[in-house]
């Protein structure tokens, strides 16, 4: 089909308008900025949660303590990993292969790191951390989001941020829930980690990019 008429008024319009913002903002925010912004978000959150959680016991993890600090450290440095990945300009494209390998690392280290004790019924249990690993996550997914939309959009980088912003909630779960048994570990900490990061990759496709670049 043949495109519309030009509207010169609208053209003059919407030039007038970017002179004006580059006018107030003649030069972008730089990257490293969102960073820490995300990351001081994900601290606040994760001491809120800790607070919140840690009514009746902070560190319940009946796992030797040098594998609830290992596991803790790991995820820790996955959320600063996700965070750089998804927000710092180096690189246009991640491959998908580094990001499965850091969460990979995640799982498994949860899993050999476990206490093995199972406290409460899986069910109940279950339920319980998916509510609450949900509900920790939903700032940090959405400020990641609001950032992520200011580069174009790139499913990798999307992914590794989901992970990023979901594994502060997993990190209080990891240092206060009782329970350490695999099954629980797999359906109330893991699971809901990567659902909720596949779920920043799909509202991040379907979201506007504000600039298109890398």
């Amino acid at each position: 089909p043949f495109p519309g008429p030009f509207n010169e008024a609208k053209a003059e319009e919407t030039r007038r308008r970017s002179l004006t913002e580059l006018a107030a903002t003649p030069l972008p925010t730089p990257w490293w900025r969102d960073v820490l912004v995300l990351l001081g978000t994900y601290l606040g959150v994760a001491a809120v949660g800790l607070l919140v959680v840690g009514r009746h016991g902070l560190m319940l993890n009946a796992a030797p303590s040098y594998q609830v600090a290992g596991v803790a450290l790991l995820i820790v440095a996955g959320v600063g990993a996700g965070a750089l990945l998804g927000l710092a300009p180096s690189r246009r494209t991640w491959p998908l292969g580094l990001v499965a390998a850091g969460a990979g690392a995640v799982v498994v280290a949860q899993l050999l790191g476990r206490s093995g004790l199972q406290v409460r019924p899986l069910l109940t249990g279950t339920l319980g951390c998916m509510g609450t690993e949900v509900a920790l996550s939903v700032v940090p997914l959405a400020l990641a989001l609001v950032l992520l939309c200011r580069s174009a959009y790139q499913p990798v980088r999307a992914l590794a941020a989901g992970l990023s912003a979901a594994g502060v909630s997993m990190l209080v779960l990891h240092v206060h829930c009782p329970d350490g048994t695999a099954d629980h570990l797999m359906l109330g900490h893991l699971l809901p980690w990567v659902a909720l990061a596949g779920v920043a990759v799909f509202i991040r496709s379907r979201l506007p990019s504000r600039t298109f670049a890398p």
